[in-house]
């Protein structure tokens, strides 16, 4: 259960990704992938490996996904601003 609560705070997470301009890494559907990814590994990660049940889960396991998703969004945001020949440049 936990594993559906961190998946759907990194797309809530994503929604966000609109009010900043569009350099992601693979674009808007890129970066909704890295922000699932990044939500869900992270939360994998600090739960010690496991994937806690729906007896386990409560509110820290949703705030558990937020690092992930955003580090993740940050890590795609710079790697496709430096990277991706089809992000938009500025210039």
């Amino acid at each position: 259960m936990s594993m559906l609560v961190w998946v759907m705070m990194g797309i809530a997470l994503w929604h966000f990704t609109v009010f900043v301009p569009d350099k992601f890494y693979g674009g808007i559907i890129g970066s909704f992938l890295v922000a699932i990814a990044g939500a869900a590994v992270f939360g994998f990660i600090v739960s010690g490996f496991t994937i806690p049940g729906q007896s386990d889960t409560d509110l820290t396991e949703a705030l558990l996904a937020v690092p992930g998703a955003v580090g993740a969004l940050a890590l795609s945001y710079v790697l496709g601003a430096k990277y991706d020949p089809l992000s938009p440049k500025n210039g």
